[in-house]
């Protein structure tokens, strides 16, 4: 059992030794956590609790990976169960699926998916929903199950016209869910909470279960996870939570912060554990990252610090536009690569989103750098992936309308729009499944004989594939592109398209029997294809191959590289024009730069352009607000027409100072540094300025208007610039000041 503390910190032992009760771990970023849980389930495992007892949560599937392998490498051959919390939830769905409401073999929808449902039944009841999107519509409704607010319980907010128009979707969306045996995402977390808060026997069963749960990332955690890791740990409460209130950055799936700023008050008797001694970064990287989040409000303040060596300056450069931005970006990195000092796969290009990679992937094939993009969803969101998965869906669960609906004239078999709409009738008159209408096509009066002769030939296709349902998942996906005629239409087009499409579901066949090898002897249909719908965002980013990243910022969480640029860092962008008027928003901005600031381990550089083409428009962006919050001795200047900064006094692996906003002696980046020669700085009209709004001044940096006097020409701002600068009277035609919140 010793060897399992080896080289671990005093924080961390305590950690990994403790047994029975409520354990918070609140773990800086590169402070060794994931160390901590492998090793605390290691040593669970070595104080003879059965691994069957031990349940382990996270947020990604690489993650989980990570977590079994180590845990495997510390104690092998005793398997924990260790996954995502959808994963979790829809294996245990699985088993106690009627008590949702659904069968056993029900259909995971993904995101695509549950939209094109809420159209249809929008399209069927013929709603007025056209002053909203379906994305927004969608939206509100997961917001809706994130909060375990059910379609009977929704009520909209006094005068609020999307919640007016959810009012109406989300019912209709969940009848036919449920019609169809299908479940999205978010049903995933909000049934399992509801069969745990409606079921009190089974939910004693499960918690003597699982009596030891750890949950990674737990700042991440929504009300229904927070219910349902609730529910599994009231009689055995040993629930151990990793996390960082710093790092919180899903706001907008849903994420709520309280759970983990608030786990005292759930757990009295919690032992709290600190984490603080950075692995990963430089000393420079530290404090820059330290002094960005003390300007946050909602949080538990933790001493960061390191040994590692002091490092290089911070860089913050300007370029001229965003294709001289990726092209140096570009040009220094393959200098370093074909020095011999750096590989490829040293260095992270990240930007906010993902709208912001272009200029970088053809920066990058200009100066023939290999790069890879992590956005895991595409594969699985491709269309002719979605075309043959769909197949499978319907093997799975005949149920599945939208399924046939995809299916039934892909590829083109002569099935229109008009032939479906009958088949969809007849199915709702009778209330019938559509595959179960086409199978009856020869009774429907209203179709032409040709109509139901080309439905009852998919009818026979299908049915033909059907046997072979029970194969290895492989030869089920070889059966299907056959029999369909899929693969033979991509094989004889002459579209370049088609051929990449070819190569595709080619590939798809790859992930069928390497599916087959983790599972064999077949009749695992059901869980290739829950697989397939759970996959995150970094499952395809591949950390051997030697390539640069392009990754956004919220992609970022969890991974490490020695060189990061970190790019378009301006206002609008980072933080984005939506949390402007939201300071829990602009608290979620700046944790989401904390988090990319400190994934760097030895070199980093911010950039920003003087102006940026975007959405069809040519702009002059405004630095970001959050530069200005960055102490200037820590950075190495380029374009603005500055003097290189001061040598930073080393602090020898002292704790940072997390309290003060400003300390003394720490000149800030003042608005002029970051805006360079103020002559470009367009002097606004004052009528573009009113009370309260916060300005960025060419030497005073970041202030707010606190009052106004004066008309036309003459009207002068009294702007608060804290106790750097206090209150200064500004004649507002004269002076280049920016809104900050336009």
């Amino acid at each position: 059992m010793e060897h399992l503390l080896e080289g671990l910190t005093a924080a961390q032992r305590e950690a990994v030794l403790h047994l029975d009760g409520p354990l918070l771990v609140l773990a800086g970023p590169g402070s060794g956590k994931t160390r901590v849980i492998t090793h605390r389930i290691a040593h669970l495992l070595a104080r003879r609790v059965p691994p069957e007892n031990i349940l382990a949560l996270t947020f990604t599937n690489k993650a989980a990976d990570e977590m079994i392998a180590r845990i495997d490498r510390l104690a092998p051959e005793r398997p924990v169960w260790v996954g995502t919390f959808h994963r979790f939830c829809a294996r245990l769905l699985r088993k106690y699926a009627p008590l949702a409401g659904l069968q056993e073999n029900y259909t995971i929808y993904d995101t695509g998916d549950s939209r094109r449902a809420i159209r249809r039944v929008i399209e069927t009841c013929s709603m007025d929903t056209a002053r909203f999107t379906n994305d927004a519509i969608s939206s509100a409704i997961s917001w809706a199950k994130n909060n375990l607010v059910t379609p009977d319980q929704y009520q909209p907010r006094p005068g609020h016209a999307l919640g007016n128009v959810v009012r109406e979707v989300y019912p209709a969306y969940q009848a036919q869910l449920a019609s169809s045996n299908a479940a999205d995402f978010d049903d995933l977390l909000m049934h399992v909470a509801g069969i745990l808060r409606e079921n009190p026997e089974l939910r004693r069963t499960l918690d003597r279960r699982y009596q030891y749960v750890l949950v990674d990332e737990y700042q991440d955690t929504n009300l229904a996870q927070y219910a349902i890791v609730r529910a599994l740990s009231i009689d055995y409460p040993n629930l151990a939570v990793t996390g960082d209130p710093d790092q919180s950055i899903y706001g907008w799936r849903g994420a709520n912060l309280k759970n983990i700023l608030e786990f005292e008050k759930d757990f009295p008797n919690v032992r709290v554990v600190r984490l603080q001694q950075n692995y990963r970064s430089t000393r420079r990287i530290l404090r820059i990252a330290a002094m960005l989040i003390t300007h946050n409000i909602k949080r538990k303040e933790k001493d960061l610090y390191t040994e590692n060596s002091e490092g290089l300056p911070v860089r913050l450069v300007r370029y001229e536009d965003e294709q001289k931005e990726a092209h140096a970006i570009a040009g220094r990195i393959a200098d370093e690569i074909h020095s011999g000092r750096r590989r490829p796969r040293d260095f992270a290009v990240f930007y906010r989103i993902n709208a912001l990679s272009l200029p970088f992937e053809l920066a990058f094939r200009e100066h023939g750098i290999p790069f890879q993009m992590v956005r895991g969803l595409e594969f699985f969101q491709r269309r002719e992936i979605k075309d043959v998965l769909a197949y499978l869906q319907l093997l799975a669960n005949p149920q599945n309308d939208l399924a046939l609906l995809r299916v039934i004239n892909t590829p083109a078999r002569g099935i229109g729009k008009t032939t479906i709409r009958r088949l969809s009738d007849h199915a709702a008159r009778h209330g019938l499944t559509l595959l179960e209408a086409a199978r009856r096509c020869r009774d429907i009066q209203s179709l032409p004989k040709r109509s139901a002769r080309r439905v009852a030939k998919f009818v026979e296709i299908f049915d033909g594939i059907t046997a072979v349902a029970a194969d290895p998942v492989e030869e089920i996906l070889g059966h299907v592109l056959v029999e369909s005629g899929y693969k033979e239409q991509l094989k004889h087009s002459e579209n370049k398209e088609d051929q990449e499409r070819l190569a595709n579901v080619e590939e798809l066949l790859t992930v069928g029997r390497q599916f087959d090898e983790r599972c064999p002897g077949g009749e695992c249909l059901e869980e290739f294809l829950e697989e397939t719908s759970l996959v995150n965002d970094t499952d395809d980013w591949e950390t051997e191959r030697d390539r640069v990243t392009l990754m956004t910022l919220h992609a970022s969480k969890g991974l490490e590289f020695p060189v990061i640029f970190m790019v378009a860092v301006e206002e609008g962008l980072l933080p984005h024009e939506r949390s402007r008027d939201r300071l829990d928003e602009l608290e979620e901005e700046r944790r989401l730069m904390f988090v990319g600031i400190t994934r760097s381990q030895q070199e980093l550089q911010f950039s920003l352009a003087r102006y940026r083409d975007f959405r069809g428009q040519r702009k002059m962006p405004v630095p970001s607000s959050f530069l200005a919050e960055l102490p200037r001795g820590e950075m190495s200047l380029e374009g603005f027409g500055t003097a290189t900064p001061a040598r930073p006094k080393p602090i020898d692996g002292a704790p940072i100072p997390a309290a003060p906003r400003v300390p003394a002696g720490v000149r800030l980046t003042t608005a002029a540094e970051l805006a360079g020669d103020t002559a470009e700085l367009p002097v606004l009209s004052p009528a573009e300025f009113h009370q309260g709004m916060t300005v960025l001044h060419p030497q005073y940096g970041l202030g707010q208007i606190i009052a106004l006097s004066g008309t036309g020409p003459e009207r002068t701002a009294t702007i608060d610039f804290s106790s750097h600068h206090g209150r200064q009277k500004i004649l507002l035609r004269t002076t280049p000041l920016q809104p900050m919140k336009r």
